[in-house]
């Protein structure tokens, strides 16, 4: 599914975040609040700070944004 399809999943562009997780996460947190799912929004953050890793974080952000 892409992002027009499903409005659960916003686009959410990651260039310029530098491979710096904590951004990659505010960005993605930003683009799910952005779009009125503020909710999934916490839920993602959670989920990211409970990561045992930057790829499991990269993971999880294509779950919930449409990574660009």
């Amino acid at each position: 599914m892409d992002a027009k399809t499903n409005p659960r999943r916003p686009v959410c562009k990651l260039v310029g975040t530098d491979g710096n997780v904590f951004a990659i996460i505010g960005r993605v947190a930003c683009a799910l609040r952005e779009a009125g799912s503020g909710d999934r929004g916490r839920e993602f953050t959670s989920r990211a700070f409970a990561a045992h890793s930057y790829d499991e974080v990269l993971r999880l952000c294509i779950e919930y944004v449409d990574v660009r």
